[in-house]
C-alpha cells in the first residue's frame, strides 16, 4: 500500500467545498472518506465492510492517514457522503483528482494512444413484466402516501386496498391465465388514475404530487395505459403497439421500475439487460523509453520508465455512464470533449465499429486532432456481401463533374441531391437503355438499371480511404493493441463489481463507475510501485507443471 508514499494527499478537503457546509462543528475529511470509498471498490467491499476496514487494518489507516486509535466511522456515513457527492455535482472528482496527481508526476499524458470500450450495467432492481411493474408502482406511490399522510389516504381508500397493495408484487402469486391477468392489469389501470384524481385534487395537500412516487406512478401510466371517458363512464386498458393499439412510447423513453428512473431496457447482440452501459477510456501506449534516454516523453511513446521500475501501466483516463439505450457512436465525442477538459486528448483513439461513422472521423481530426482508428462498417450491397459482382467500390465518381462511371465505361445519367434518414446523399442513377443490353449487367443489377446512393464528398472520401486503409496489414497490426481493453474492462467487472449497480439512479451510477475506475488505477500503480506486475493471463495447474523438474 504505498499510495500515501508515492502520490501524497490525492484528495484535499479544499475540493469537497462545493458539497459540505463550512459552518458548525467539524466533520469527518471528505478527502479521507473519498479515499476510503477508492479503497473499498478496489476490494468490492460493502459500505459495512469498508468501516471495519477503516478500524481494523493498519494499511488503511496508514493511506488515509490516520492515528492507530483512531476508532473510524459508522458505515452509514459513506452512503451520505455519496449523496453530498451527488447533490454537489461532485461525481467524476475521484478519477479527475487521481488524474491530475499523476500527470503532475509524468505517468499520464496528452498524446499517445487511448481506447476505449463499452459494458453494460444491470440496474440495482427487479426485472419486472409489465403485470407486475404496474402493480408495483401502484404499490410503492400507496406506501409513500401511507408513510407522508397516513390520516389522507385512508379516507381516501378503503379496506380492499390494503389486501390487494399490502404486500410487494414479488410476494404476491399472481394469476396465470391470460384473461385473468389482462383484467388484474385494468384493475391497476382504474385504482392508479383513482388515486392520482385524489392526490390532484382540491382536498390533497399540494406537496402530495411531488412526491417521487407519485411522480412515478404519473410517469409510468402515461407509458402504461390509456383512459377514455365517455358521459361519464371511463374506459381503461393497457397500451399495446400500433397499429392494433394505442401505442408505446420509444425504448429510450421507457420506464422499467419505479425505483429507478433513469434505467433502460435495451438488446446488444444476443444480450438484453434493464440497466445502464459505462464507457472506459485507457492509456494503451507502446513500451517507452529507458530512463537514461535523452527524450523519454517523445510524442507517441507514452510516459517515460522510471529508473529500477518496468513499463508504466495503462490507466484509465474517462468513465461516462449512460442509459442502457445510447448507442456508442453517441458518445464518441462527449469522449473527446471530456479528455480535452483533462488535457488528455490522445494522438490516436482506437475503438470498434459501433463508435466511428464518417462524420465522426472527420470531426475527430479536425475538431480534437485525433485519428480516430476503427474498422468501418462494410458495404452492405448485394453485390459487397456475395464477394461478387460490381459493388460501390468499383464505381468512380465525380463530385466536381457530378457524375459516376461503371466499371465498363458507362457514365451515369443523373446525380440528384436528397437527404436520408435526416443525412445529405446523392442518388446516382444509370440509363436503363444502358444497364439493359450491358453484357455485365448479372454482375451489376436485378433491376432495369443501377442506382446507387452515396455521400457528400468530404464524408465518401473519408469513408472510402478508411475502409481501404483497414485492409492492410500495417493497420490490422495498429488496431490490435485495442484488444486489450477487454481486460480492462473484466477488471472493472470482476475486481470492482460494477456489472451490477450499487446504487439507484443515473448520477450515483456515475458515481460509482468514477470511484471503480480510481480504484482500478491505484491497483495498477502499486503494483507498478512494488515491482509486482499484474497477472496477463490465467493458466491451469495442468499448464505450469515442471516437466524439466521431473525429467
Amino acid at each position: 500500500m504505498r499510495i500515501r508514499d508515492e502520490l501524497g494527499e490525492v484528495y484535499a478537503d479544499a475540493r469537497f467545498a462545493g458539497a459540505f457546509g463550512v459552518r458548525g462543528r467539524p466533520g469527518i475529511s471528505p478527502g479521507q472518506l473519498m479515499m476510503a470509498s477508492v479503497l473499498q471498490f478496489s476490494e468490492d467491499l460493502t459500505d459495512r465492510q469498508a468501516a471495519e476496514a477503516v478500524r481494523d487494518r493498519m494499511t488503511w489507516k496508514y493511506a488515509l492517514g490516520l492515528e492507530l486509535e483512531d476508532p473510524g466511522f459508522d458505515a452509514s456515513v459513506l452512503s451520505e457522503f455519496r449523496s453530498r457527492l451527488v447533490a454537489g455535482d461532485l461525481t467524476c472528482l475521484a478519477l479527475d483528482a487521481l488524474l491530475e496527481r499523476l500527470a503532475g508526476l509524468g505517468l499520464v499524458e496528452a498524446g499517445g494512444r487511448q481506447r476505449t470500450d463499452s459494458a453494460h450495467v444491470l440496474g440495482a432492481i427487479r426485472e419486472l413484466n409489465r403485470l407486475e411493474l404496474a402493480g408495483e408502482t401502484l404499490r410503492a406511490a400507496l406506501e409513500a402516501l401511507a408513510v407522508a399522510v397516513p390520516d389522507w389516504l385512508a379516507g381516501a381508500i378503503d379496506e380492499s386496498w390494503q389486501q390487494v397493495y399490502g404486500a410487494r408484487i414479488d410476494d404476491l402469486h399472481l394469476p396465470e391465465s391470460q384473461a385473468s391477468r389482462q383484467a388484474l392489469m385494468v384493475r391497476y389501470g382504474a385504482d392508479g388514475y383513482y388515486l392520482l384524481e385524489q392526490v390532484h385534487g382540491p382536498g390533497a395537500p399540494a406537496w402530495l404530487r411531488e412526491l417521487p412516487a407519485v411522480q412515478a406512478l404519473r410517469r409510468i401510466w402515461i407509458q402504461q395505459f390509456c383512459r377514455e371517458v365517455t358521459d361519464g363512464r371511463q374506459e381503461v386498458r393497457r397500451r399495446e403497439k400500433l397499429p392494433e393499439g394505442d401505442g408505446l412510447p420509444p425504448g429510450r423513453d421507457r420506464l422499467i421500475s419505479p425505483y429507478d428512473l433513469d434505467a433502460r431496457y435495451s438488446i446488444k447482440r444476443e444480450t438484453g439487460w434493464g440497466g445502464y452501459k459505462v464507457h472506459f477510456t485507457e492509456t494503451c501506449d507502446a513500451p517507452g523509453p529507458g530512463p537514461d534516454a535523452q527524450d523519454a516523453t517523445g510524442p507517441g511513446t507514452g510516459p517515460a520508465r522510471a529508473a529500477g521500475r518496468g513499463e508504466p501501466p495503462n490507466l484509465v483516463t474517462n468513465v461516462v455512464t449512460t442509459q442502457a439505450t445510447v448507442p456508442d457512436s453517441a458518445m464518441t465525442t462527449p469522449v473527446h470533449q471530456d479528455l480535452a477538459g483533462k488535457d488528455l486528448l490522445p494522438g490516436e483513439h482506437l475503438v470498434d465499429s459501433g463508435y466511428p461513422s464518417a462524420e465522426l472521423i472527420i470531426d475527430a481530426a479536425r475538431v480534437f486532432g485525433i485519428t480516430l482508428v476503427s474498422p468501418m462498417l462494410l458495404d452492405t450491397s448485394a453485390q459487397a456481401r456475395a464477394g461478387a459482382g460490381y459493388d460501390k467500390a468499383a464505381f468512380a465518381f465525380d463530385f466536381d463533374a457530378r457524375q459516376a462511371t461503371c466499371p465498363q465505361g458507362i457514365a451515369s445519367s443523373t446525380w440528384t441531391p436528397c437527404r436520408q434518414r435526416h443525412e445529405e446523399a446523392n442518388v446516382v442513377s444509370w440509363p436503363a437503355t444502358a444497364c439493359l443490353p450491358c453484357p455485365a449487367r448479372q454482375l451489376c443489377t436485378s433491376g432495369r438499371r443501377r442506382q446507387i446512393t452515396i455521400r457528400p464528398r468530404e464524408l465518401h472520401e473519408a469513408l472510402a480511404a478508411a475502409r481501404a486503409e483497414q485492409t492492410s496489414a500495417q493497420w490490422k497490426a495498429r488496431y490490435a493493441a485495442r484488444a486489450g481493453v477487454e481486460g480492462t474492462m473484466r477488471q472493472a467487472t470482476h475486481v470492482t463489481g460494477i456489472r451490477r449497480a450499487r446504487y439507484l439512479g443515473l448520477p450515483k451510477t456515475q458515481l460509482e463507475h468514477n470511484i471503480a475506475a480510481a480504484a482500478i488505477n491505484m491497483i495498477r500503480m502499486d503494483a507498478y510501485w512494488t515491482g509486482h506486475p499484474l497477472d496477463r493471463t490465467r493458466s491451469s495447474h495442468l499448464a505450469r507443471l515442471g516437466f524439466t523438474l521431473t525429467a
